[in-house]
C-alpha cells in the first residue's frame, strides 16, 4: 500500500457520508467524524493524530557537556478508522502510519515496500465474555508498548520497552475477562502469532510465537480504561490498581529480539534459529491525581549466540558479533507522577537495563527522566517536555532534553 493508496482510502470515507443515514461530528478527541449505514449494519469513527518532537542531547563526561545534537521531526501522524461491521458484536480496527519513523523498515521481508499498516484487526465477541482477534495487532505483552504512543505520561517509552517489547504481529489472539466479586476483574489473552513482527510477506521463517497475559483488577474497573493511559488525568477517586504478567515464547526466532531487531544470518546466508523466551510483570497505580507504573522485563534463549553450520560464531559483514546475538538480559522500569491543578503534570522515571555483557557487548545502562506536561484537552492536545541523563557501562554518558506537543482529533 503505498501514500496515494492510503490517501484515497480516506477520501472514499469522507464521500461516502453522503450515502449515510446519519453522520456525526464528535467532540475534539473523538474523532473527525461517525458514520453510519443506512440500514444500521455498519458503523465507521475516523480520527487522526500528529506529534511533533524537538530534541537537543549531549556527550556528559567529567569535562562536562559536549558533541551537542539538534533534531526536529513529526514523529507521529496516523489515521485511524474503527467501528462495528453487520453487528456490534463485529468491531474492527484499522490503523495507519505516514511518517518515515512509522513506515521505514523496507525489506525484502516486506516486499520491499514502505510499511504503512499499524493495525489492521477484526474483534469479534462470539460468546459472553469471549472475543477472537484476526488480524495485525499488538501483542499482549508489556503494558507501557499497549499503551498507545498518544497516552504516555512522558514524552516516549522507556529504555526498557526499546529493548525488550514485542510489538505487533500478525495472528489470532482470544481473550476474556469475569469477575471474582463485584469489584474484582480477572483478565486473560492468549495469542497465537507468525513470528516475524508487522507486515511481513515472506511467510513464517522460524517457528511461531505463542504469548499468554494475565491482569488481575482487584479494586474494579479504572475510569475510561485509565489502567492502559499514562497519568491519573480522571482522578480516581477511589484507589485503583491493575497487576498483569505476559509470557512469550517464539519458537526457532530468527531476529535477535524475538519478532523484532536484526536478522540473524549464518556464514551460508541461512537463518540462525533458535527459542526465545521473554517474561514482563507490570502494575498500574491511580489515585486522586497520583499515579505509579512499574514493570520488570526479562529475556532469554535456548542458545543464544548464532553459529555457522562449521559450529564457529556467525558475523556480520563488520565482524560485529553483537546483531548476531539475541539480545538476553532483564530490565526494571519504574516511573510516576502528580496531577496538580489546571492539568500540569510532575512526572519522574528511572529505568534500568542490564543485557548479558558476554553475549551482547552491551552490558548495563540507568536512565533518569524528569517531565513535565500540561494537558489542554487530556491526551487530546497537550504538551510534554522532558530531560534525561543516561549512564552505560559501555558508551558515552548522554544528556537529552525533548520537547513535544500531541494533538488527537
Amino acid at each position: 500500500m503505498n501514500l496515494k493508496t492510503a490517501l484515497t482510502i480516506v477520501s472514499m470515507s469522507v464521500l461516502s457520508y453522503t450515502y449515510a443515514q446519519q453522520t456525526n461530528a464528535p467532540k475534539f478527541g473523538k474523532g473527525l467524524f461517525n458514520l453510519v449505514g443506512q440500514d444500521s449494519t455498519w458503523a465507521m469513527n475516523i480520527s487522526a493524530r500528529m506529534q511533533f518532537l524537538g530534541t537537543h542531547q549531549w556527550d556528559s563526561n567529567s569535562d562536562g557537556l559536549s558533541n551537542p545534537e539538534t533534531s526536529f521531526l513529526v514523529r507521529r501522524a496516523r489515521l485511524k478508522f474503527s467501528g462495528f461491521a453487520y453487528s456490534p458484536k463485529l468491531k474492527y480496527k484499522l490503523e495507519l502510519g505516514l511518517t518515515n519513523r512509522d513506515i521505514g523498515g523496507a525489506s525484502e521481508f516486506t516486499n520491499n515496500a514502505p510499511r504503512y499498516i499499524l493495525d489492521a484487526v477484526i474483534k469479534w465477541n462470539f460468546h459472553e465474555n469471549f472475543e477472537l482477534w484476526v488480524g495485525q495487532t499488538k501483542l499482549p505483552g508489556n503494558r507501557e508498548r499497549v499503551i498507545s504512543s498518544g497516552n504516555l505520561q512522558l514524552v516516549e517509552r522507556s529504555l526498557l520497552n526499546g529493548h525488550f517489547n514485542i510489538d505487533r504481529d500478525m495472528g489470532l489472539q482470544l481473550r476474556h475477562h469475569f469477575k471474582i466479586s463485584d469489584n474484582f476483574i480477572v483478565r486473560e489473552a492468549l495469542s497465537i502469532a507468525q513470528g516475524e513482527g508487522r507486515n511481513v510477506t515472506t511467510g513464517n521463517l522460524g517457528g511461531h510465537q505463542y504469548t499468554a497475559r494475565l491482569e488481575f483488577l482487584p479494586f474494579g474497573y479504572f475510569k475510561n480504561d485509565g489502567d492502559y493511559k499514562g497519568s491519573d488525568l480522571e482522578k480516581e477517586q477511589k484507589p485503583k490498581l491493575a497487576i498483569g504478567g505476559s509470557y512469550d515464547f517464539n519458537n526457532n526466532a530468527v531476529k535477535n529480539k524475538s519478532n523484532l531487531g536484526s536478522y540473524m544470518i549464518t556464514n551460508t546466508g541461512n537463518f540462525y534459529k533458535t527459542d526465545i523466551s521473554t517474561i514482563f510483570i507490570d502494575a498500574m497505580f491511580k489515585y486522586k491525581g497520583f499515579s505509579f507504573m512499574g514493570e520488570y522485563a526479562y529475556r532469554d534463549a535456548k542458545d543464544p549466540i548464532a553459529k555457522n553450520n562449521d559450529g564457529t560464531l556467525a558475523s556480520d559483514e563488520n565482524g560485529n558479533l553483537t546483531n548476531q546475538a539475541v539480545q538476553v538480559g532483564n530490565g526494571l522500569n519504574l516511573q510516576t507522577g502528580y496531577l496538580f491543578s489546571k492539568n500540569w503534570e510532575l512526572s519522574g522515571r528511572y529505568t534500568n537495563i542490564s543485557l548479558n555483557k558476554d553475549i551482547t557487548d552491551k552490558g548495563e545502562e540507568n536512565q533518569y527522566t524528569l517531565g513535565l506536561s500540561k494537558y489542554i484537552s487530556k491526551h487530546n492536545l497537550k504538551v510534554q517536555t522532558d530531560v534525561s541523563y543516561s549512564q552505560s557501562e559501555i558508551n558515552i554518558n548522554e544528556l537529552m532534553y525533548r520537547l513535544q506537543v500531541d494533538i488527537h482529533f
